[in-house]
């Protein structure tokens, strides 16, 4: 064992951590106070601020963007306000590149306020002192719930599975009609067993794994709004979801799932289709993995099967996507509902890398580092 010794704000704290610990540690005491930021009620409050001042810090990076912004009061006294964006790859798609703002910029930032007083703003608009802003007006006049795509155009790659009623392989905007993957699951109350509900009630922001950079797995990814991918490779689909570069392949030739096969957070797929509807059933899926994003237990393993059902708008331009969770952590199945797009104007980019340096950061803020170290470990 070593002692880390780390001086914040003229208070020391001492850690006993392994030896690796203590080398990422020592990264982590150079690195600014952020907030984690999947679980965006537990930091920010719907209440709308607005601040104006010189850009002193930028890192342009997943899991989000952060900025400092130093402000300074009618008084002439200054303070530093830390500010939180959307994910990269959605700022890129409205026009706000690593580029867009840099250290020594004057902003004007319009956006939610942070909880109990803190010096916090997640940006919904801002405004550069050349005119520049953001959303842009020609991303900001979007409509996200609107169909933007040609009718009888092929966006399709290929259609190689013979009992296909439609190529569905291609891009697909799942942004459309999105809704945010918190407490979406229906019904409500949400019907949980015992065991459930005193997991659930347990459980606290610093748990959610994605804020550690993990992907988010199945079934959270599904209501996920970022873009998709698929290809009709004949004895399967292969999707791949662009949040964390994720693959998943669907088998579409009657197997079944291998003996002794693990679980894993993806699971295994298998599908098929009932008349011009795609039917989708997974299980093998790992435990210790949220249905949402508040948190939501997931037994896992023999405990959880999943299945979903996509339809395709009469003009097959847009799809419904159906999922029913069957978890014995439940007393009733539970159903998400999200819908995907084609998209003339749809690229598919990799997804940016993610840094969890800000999740440690955090929780030697919190006080809580040394024992999730050692759960971690």
């Amino acid at each position: 064992m070593v002692y880390l010794q780390i001086v914040r704000g003229g208070e020391i704290m001492k850690f006993k951590v392994t030896f690796f610990a203590s080398l990422f540690l020592a990264a982590l005491s150079t690195s600014w106070s952020v907030s984690g930021h999947h679980s965006f009620g537990a930091e920010f409050t719907e209440e709308p601020g607005e601040i104006s001042g010189v850009v002193t810090r930028a890192s342009y990076r997943n899991p989000h963007p952060r900025y400092q912004v130093e402000v300074t009061n009618a008084d002439g006294s200054k303070e530093s306000w830390e500010l939180q964006a959307a994910a990269v790859t959605g700022l890129r798609n409205a026009g706000w590149d690593r580029d867009f703002v840099q250290v020594g910029d004057v902003v004007t930032v319009q956006g939610s306020l942070g909880r109990n007083g803190s010096k916090k703003l997640f940006i919904r608009g801002l405004t550069k002192a050349n005119g520049d802003s953001y959303p842009q007006r020609s991303t900001a006049t979007t409509d996200r719930n609107s169909v933007n795509a040609t009718y009888g155009k092929n966006y399709g790659y290929a259609k190689l599975n013979a009992d296909a009623p439609f190529d569905i392989s291609g891009p697909w905007r799942n942004s459309y009609r999105f809704q945010v993957t918190v407490n979406d699951l229906e019904p409500k109350p949400t019907p949980f067993k015992p065991e459930a509900a005193e997991i659930y009630a347990s459980t606290v922001h610093y748990d959610d794994y994605s804020l550690r950079c993990v992907a988010p797995a199945l079934p959270r990814i599904f209501g996920a709004p970022y873009d998709m991918d698929v290809v009709d490779a004949g004895s399967h689909y292969q999707f791949v979801y662009i949040e964390h570069n994720t693959p998943r392949r669907i088998y579409m030739d009657g197997r079944q799932v291998p003996e002794n096969y693990p679980d894993r957070p993806m699971g295994y797929s298998v599908g098929h289709w009932e008349g011009e509807e795609l039917v989708i059933e997974t299980t093998n899926l790992a435990e210790g993995f949220w249905l949402d994003g508040s948190g939501l237990p997931m037994s896992g393993g023999d405990g959880t099967r999943i299945v979903e059902r996509y339809t395709m708008a009469d003009d097959q331009l847009s799809m419904a996507r159906v999922m029913t969770i069957y978890d014995d952590y439940y007393t009733e199945p539970l159903v998400r509902r999200r819908w995907s797009a084609r998209d003339d104007n749809l690229l598919i980019v990799e997804h940016d890398s993610c840094d969890p340096s800000s999740y440690y950061s955090d929780i030697l803020e919190d006080g809580s580092l040394e024992t999730r170290l050692d759960e971690l470990l």
